[in-house]
């Protein structure tokens, strides 16, 4: 039989944002891998797994998530988390890797299929889609992503606050990742653009330390490496104003 290597997005962090398909493909799999950093504490995606399988089931696997200057060592983690889940398959036949968030929005899972795919013929590849910070942070807040004719932009901040920019002198809504480093760009982006006013940001979603706050209260400081930000469109004309 083929091995399996099934992607399943967790979510955001809150437990109850795993979806039913989710949760069945993380207890079907032999062995549930979770990314974890150099130091070894639990990460996100583990503290949403354990809720819903065995901790013995439960396989710890460094990558070099913060890794973005040494692009050597950042390629030699993934070759060395490639391995040792190519191993697991071989022994086991069935890996579930969890990931934060959806496995085909900016998740590790991309790079870890392509070198598993390279080390173990015939392996099968799945993913399993996973509710994403901004679809929670939109619900949380009661911000409205798009309407109508509207586009969706997502940027990842640590691309350079240029390319968000860019798309905030665009239209419709922006959402931005991983911009905590970089908070204070981020609030001049919105300031010269004129989108501060209705954005709002928020990190720890569903967790206990969540943070939920107008971007116009950003004042310069680092937030989270994790946090979201969006900007709503800039609506008029009423219901409907878009179609």
């Amino acid at each position: 039989m083929s091995s399996r290597l099934v992607g399943v997005g967790v979510g955001p962090g809150d437990p109850e944002l795993v979806t039913v398909k989710g949760v069945n493909a993380l207890r079907a799999a032999e062995v549930v891998v979770v990314p974890v950093m150099d130091g070894g504490e639990q990460g996100r995606a583990e503290a949403t797994v354990v809720h819903y399988v065995p901790g013995e089931k439960v396989v710890r696997v460094v990558f070099a998530l913060n890794e973005r200057t040494d692009r050597a060592r950042r390629e030699a983690a993934w070759d060395a988390a490639g391995e040792r889940v190519a191993g697991l398959l071989r022994r086991h036949g069935s890996v579930a890797f969890a990931t934060i968030g959806d496995p085909n929005v900016y998740s590790t899972f991309t790079y870890l299929a392509q070198t598993v795919a390279e080390s173990v013929p015939g392996v099968v590849i799945e993913t399993v889609p996973g509710i994403t910070a901004m679809q929670d942070l939109a619900a949380r807040s009661g911000a409205v992503l798009t309407e109508g004719t509207e586009p969706l932009t997502l940027v990842p901040v640590t691309a350079g606050s240029a390319v968000l920019k860019d798309a905030l002198a665009g239209p419709g809504t922006v959402v931005a990742y991983k911009f905590g480093r970089q908070a204070a760009e981020v609030a001049e982006a919105l300031r010269e653009t004129g989108r501060i006013q209705d954005a709002v940001w928020g990190s720890a979603l569903g967790l206990a330390q969540e943070s939920i706050r107008p971007a116009a209260e950003l004042d310069g400081e680092p937030l989270p490496y994790l946090s979201t930000l969006i900007a709503p469109a800039r609506r008029g004309g009423g219901r409907g104003g878009k179609l």
